[in-house]
């Protein structure tokens, strides 16, 4: 039998604010003895001590009376590996190739990332049961994708540093990234009111709609108004989000006086849109133009070319990446950042047929 050592309080102290150092949990000096005395409920004696044993290893630096010590960790440390959950806002997006490209990135670092088993969709979007789901799921860090407003206020008030991937991030203090897709949405719409087109529907997510209209969204909107297109439900309609509601919605759109341009949010709307407008032996785009809020590599093999905004998935998934390096090392990084998006017209983007 090995013989047993019983370690003293001091030393019981000192194991577990090295595990902290080593896992990164403080950046650059060591909080002072006051503060770790109301945190580990300790006695000033007992911390004292623990800090004084670190000094010896080397992992602290006593940069004397009233200064917080220095953390000096070995040059060879590395930062240790996150359990990096994905929250995908459905099952489609899962399968995106910037997806699947931020978990190759992930792992490159060192890191697990993984994707829970529900999704924001499975979830409902709803603030309670994100929350949780959450709380019961193992993970050092979180990647909401496309989270409303509501439930991104939620990870903010959370200590798991989160991260949001597109969303309705603006003005809060998280960490986030996205394409700028402001001026292309404005020079869309632009374009198709030169083309002659006034009515224009927009079928976008909930989350950037409602309750307050995206800066993306608002930009179309302001466009129209600014042509004298007075705007309304028929330019930015509320749908169920599933396929028998986009059908719906398509339907009571087409009912009276149907919209000569439609603007549909990610492919796969695209796709179910184009569809739809075939059954009902409407031209694309000679009778209704088609323009899709986000590229695919599926429309280099469409004819007629798709109109498009175009963004590069590289930098908003190095950033990610990035981020959760910080993280690991103990640092609060809560930088927001966008990337550039491009308006591409294309060949589903016509003038309206005269009567």
């Amino acid at each position: 039998m090995q013989p047993f050592t019983a370690l003293s309080a001091a030393e019981q102290v000192a194991e577990h604010l090295r595990a902290e150092l080593l896992r990164g949990s403080f950046s650059g000096t060591m909080p002072g003895v006051n503060p770790l005395v109301a945190e580990l409920g300790v006695n000033h004696k007992t911390v004292k001590a623990a800090l004084r044993m670190l000094e010896d290893e080397g992992l602290l630096v006593n940069q004397g009376r009233g200064v917080q010590r220095r953390i000096a960790l070995p040059e060879d440390h590395a930062p240790p590996a996150l359990r990096v959950a994905v929250l995908a806002f459905d099952l489609v997006a899962r399968s995106e190739r910037f997806m699947v490209e931020l978990c190759h990135l992930l792992e490159e670092s060192g890191h697990i990332p993984f994707f829970p088993d529900k999704t924001l969709e499975d979830l409902g979007r709803n603030v309670n049961r994100v929350a949780r789901y959450v709380k019961k799921t193992e993970a050092d860090a979180w990647v909401v994708c496309a989270g409303s407003r509501e439930v991104l206020e939620w990870f903010v008030r959370q200590e798991t540093p989160a991260f949001a991937l597109f969303g309705v991030r603006a003005g809060l203090p998280i960490a986030g990234t996205a394409p700028d897709k402001v001026q292309p949405f404005a020079e869309v719409t632009r374009r198709l009111i030169k083309l002659g087109h006034r009515r224009i529907s927009f079928l976008s997510r909930r989350e950037i709609r409602l309750p307050k209209p995206a800066l993306s969204i608002s930009a179309f909107l302001d466009e129209l108004e600014t042509a004298g297109v007075v705007t309304g439900e028929f330019n930015l309609p509320d749908w169920e989000e599933n396929p028998e509601g986009f059908k719906r919605c398509l339907d009571s759109l087409f009912e009276h006086t149907p919209p000569t341009a439609l603007i549909l949010d990610e492919p796969f709307l695209f796709n179910a849109g184009f569809h739809y407008l075939a059954q009902c032996g409407l031209r694309v785009p000679q009778d209704v133009s088609l323009i899709c809020t986000d590229g695919s590599p599926e429309f280099s093999w469409c004819q007629p070319s798709v109109a498009h905004i175009r963004w590069d998935y590289r930098p908003v998934v190095r950033r990610i990446q990035r981020w959760a390096n910080n993280v690991a090392r103990g640092k609060d990084d809560r930088r927001q950042s966008l990337t550039k998006a491009k308006f591409v017209e294309g060949g589903t983007m016509g003038p309206v047929r005269g009567d």
